[in-house]
């Protein structure tokens, strides 16, 4: 009598060989914390779940200074160390990050190398038996790089676009011209909105039938109502963002004084930091309002639902958004949104959980004024957070992820011949320079090749997640 068997031959109890064998390419991931590094660690972790092998490489950080303990002759004492996370990490899940020893440049992205940065990229590859290259966010300098290695090195490739970018000014220029380089040997492109789909597109000259749309998600369970914690007698408008010029701040400038003229019993709740912060701090003592606007400074990402709890309205003063995952945290919390109507945030949420009003002061006031007569007491957060439930899972991100990877991987691989004929596409003067970037990357692959064979590479084991429902809650609890 044969034993049973699973569905692909092997016994009930042997670990499963996962489907695909995914590495995630950005320089902005964990320890800094914002939307991109969230969707990175929160669609690697669902994959894993999901039975596939995912590793994150990214470049070392700094670690903020951690408070070290040490006995000496006098007794305890205590002192700031400061730490570079580098090397091969774990994260709760069994995600695997690997911290590579990279110079960054400006705002955590790297210095571009074009070819330095290839061997230990190529070691990885190999050890890990990676089959998808997945690269994150077009200013991220190793996603583009990445890009580029996987198509040498006969790998699938799909990348991941966050953000919307003009075409008028000299930066916007510089990477579009750098971005449609890089994604002519691209398997795949997956954009958070139409809106951004749209956008990149016409910025990188994309085929429309291999950019799909896929938007952003959230974690509803760790954004659950709670109006025990809101203020009697009192309405309070929330704002959770970077305190930069793109997050709009110069309109929260001149939206708070009016507002708090036309409504005594309106208070403001800012979270965040940045280099806007000091324009708020001097409106708020130029105007006397101390008491009527409280400043929160930076707020993790595990505290930023105990903010939300205690408003009733949440505003968003952004001046381009592809997506803005902080309204959806915001709805799934219980809040009515106000919101600049600019890039992919009227896909987000139905008319009735949000007003949308042109970037300006007066259409927020008047939008936010709107919103404090008419719909405080009318909204209930509860059913705000069902439907925010229904709408939006990273089960279902992880799941149309993977329907691209599946189309990927079962495209046959570009020749190098095809490679140089994409990068021809590039323009009349610019395709000649990146067709000669193109056969030097090629002659600096084949010569690491031959200094590093193959064969001297070891690769390491799969490790699969234990789909155990018990395991998997405790893991969403340490997560949280």
């Amino acid at each position: 009598m044969t034993g049973s068997t699973s569905d692909n031959g092997a016994p009930p109890n042997a670990p499963s060989k996962p489907r695909h064998r995914i590495a995630m390419v950005c320089d902005f991931f964990y320890p800094r914390l914002g939307g991109v590094e969230m969707h990175i660690w929160s669609l690697s972790y669902h994959l894993l779940n999901l039975g596939h092998k995912v590793i994150v490489i990214t470049h070392a950080y700094d670690t903020p200074d951690a408070e070290v303990s040490r006995h000496d002759d006098k007794g305890l004492l205590k002192q700031k160390k400061k730490s570079k996370r580098t090397g091969v990490r774990y994260l709760p899940g069994g995600l695997k990050v690997y911290y590579c020893p990279f110079l960054p440049m400006v705002d955590e992205d790297c210095l571009p190398t074009f070819t330095t940065s290839f061997p230990l990229l190529r070691w990885i590859f190999i050890r890990e038996g990676i089959e998808i290259v997945h690269a994150h966010q077009a200013t991220s300098s190793m996603a583009n790089e990445a890009v580029t290695y996987a198509a040498e090195m006969g790998l699938a490739s799909v990348y991941t676009d966050h953000s919307l970018f003009g075409f008028d000014d000299v930066a916007s220029i510089i990477l579009n011209r750098v971005l449609k380089a890089t994604m002519s040997t691209v398997g795949a492109a997956i954009c958070v909105s139409h809106t951004c789909r749209d956008n990149f597109i016409l910025r990188a000259n994309m085929l429309p039938s291999v950019v799909h749309v896929i938007p952003n998600a959230v974690d509803t369970s760790k954004f659950i109502p709670d109006p025990s914690k809101r203020k009697k007698h009192r309405i309070t408008v929330v704002v959770v963002s970077r305190l930069v010029y793109r997050k709009g701040v110069d309109l929260l400038v001149g939206i708070i004084p009016p507002i708090c003229r036309a409504f005594p019993e309106v208070d403001f709740l800012i979270g965040g930091d940045g280099n806007k912060k000091l324009s708020l701090e001097e409106m708020v003592e130029r105007e006397r309002l101390h008491d009527r606007v409280e400043f929160l400074g930076y707020v993790p990402h595990r505290s930023v639902c105990d903010v939300l709890v205690r408003g009733n309205v949440f505003l968003n003063c952004s001046l381009t958004e592809s997506f803005c995952i902080a309204i959806l945290e915001a709805a799934s919390a219980g809040l009515f949104v106000v919101s600049t109507n600019v890039g992919g945030v009227p896909e987000v949420l139905p008319p009735d959980m949000i007003h949308l009003a042109d970037p300006n002061v007066d259409s927020l006031v008047k939008s936010l004024s709107c919103a404090i007569s008419d719909k405080i007491d009318s909204i209930d957060p509860f059913e705000f957070h069902r439907r925010v439930s229904q709408m939006y899972s990273w089960e279902r991100v992880a799941s149309e992820t993977v329907s691209v990877y599946d189309r990927v991987i079962a495209r046959p691989r570009l020749t190098f011949l095809q490679q140089l004929a994409r990068y021809r596409t590039v323009g009349h003067v610019a395709g000649f320079v990146v067709c000669l970037l193109g056969i030097t990357l090629h002659f600096v692959v084949l010569l690491v090749e031959w200094l590093q064979p193959r064969q001297i590479i070891d690769v390491v084991p799969d490790l699969c997640v234990e789909k155990d429902p018990k395991r998997r809650h405790s893991n969403d609890d340490e997560n949280s």
